[in-house]
């Protein structure tokens, strides 16, 4: 497998591999043992994306201003909303 450099690896740049992987496996066109070898980095470039994913979300936090007009801040969470 092609080894991914994931410490100069952006999200979107990471992204758009996965998006050009996908395409060459839905074609069709392209040898088993070089399909499964794509898969694997297919496979690295998601878990990838997702942990960047996740990291965003945890950095994500609700800004709360009261009537007094002091602000604090806590952890966003969507299903408050």
């Amino acid at each position: 497998m092609t080894d991914i450099d994931f410490k100069k690896l952006s999200f979107e740049d990471a992204l758009n591999q996965l998006e050009t992987i996908v395409r060459e496996l839905e074609s069709g066109k392209i040898k088993l043992d070089d399909a499964v070898e794509i898969y694997e980095k297919a496979t690295a470039l998601k878990k990838f994306c997702e942990q960047k994913l996740k990291d965003a979300q945890l950095k994500i936090e609700k800004i709360n201003v009261s009537a007094t007009g002091d602000v604090s801040a806590e952890p966003f969470n969507v299903s408050e909303d």
